[in-house]
């Protein structure tokens, strides 16, 4: 799998260097960086035409690794964690990896991807700045089947939704998780109605929107 960007290479560099297998540089980069990076990867030198393909015309800003893909973990032990996160048919690779980023930061200890189609771990990864790698995740299709699973585990389940009360308001259970819907539907109204408690987020105007990966942020960090 290639992933690309300085910052995300850096990081699984530091923190993950077990999982890349080769570094590509289109350019020059500063000579100590180079040596720090060289000591336990092998470093390839790429003209910018091979670099801008194997990053698919994104910004690759002249880092480019192979790396080891992630691994979903089973749903049997994404249960026995504390603090969950279902993200029900978020599909924007850029919402998952920001959602993913706030998750590793504010505590969430595990997080399942209910969404239909392939994931493209490569986007997420790249989004998440390499926070992907952090968080034990899983993918199971059907929502309704992991509230009822988690449910029989004893984990009180929340979902997000603009007519809930107000997360300030609320004092969360020992076990919980937290069900995000999709960015433009939300959460549907079978689902919404199989939940323990639905929670919102108080906007004081009339705008009454919020990216998803924004308010997960912000009600992940009113719970934990």
């Amino acid at each position: 799998m290639i992933v690309y960007g300085k910052q995300v290479i850096l990081y699984l560099a530091q923190h993950h260097p077990q999982k890349i297998e080769e570094i590509y540089l289109p350019k020059e980069i500063d000579s100590k960086l180079f040596s720090l990076l060289a000591k336990k990867h092998p470093i390839l030198r790429l003209d910018f035409k091979k670099a801008q393909a194997m990053a698919r015309g994104g910004n690759h800003q002249g880092f480019l690794a192979k790396i080891t893909p992630p691994e979903p973990i089973l749903f049997k032990d994404i249960k026995k964690y504390n603090k969950l996160l279902v993200l029900c048919g978020v599909s924007d690779v850029g919402n998952i990896g920001a959602i993913f980023r706030s998750a590793y930061c504010l505590g969430i200890e595990g997080i399942v991807l209910s969404v239909l189609g392939n994931i493209s771990y490569e986007g997420i990864l790249r989004s998440s700045v390499g926070a992907m790698l952090d968080v034990p995740f899983c993918i199971h299709k059907n929502t309704l089947d992991i509230v009822h699973e988690f449910k029989n585990e004893g984990i009180y389940c929340y979902g997000a939704c603009v007519d809930g009360e107000d997360v300030k308001n609320i004092s969360t259970k020992q076990r919980w998780a937290l069900f995000l819907g999709s960015e433009a539907e939300g959460l549907s109204k079978k689902i919404l109605s199989k939940l323990d408690k639905i929670i919102s987020i108080k906007i004081k105007t009339d705008f009454n929107s919020l990216n998803v990966s924004v308010a997960a942020g912000i009600l992940i960090n009113r719970m934990c």
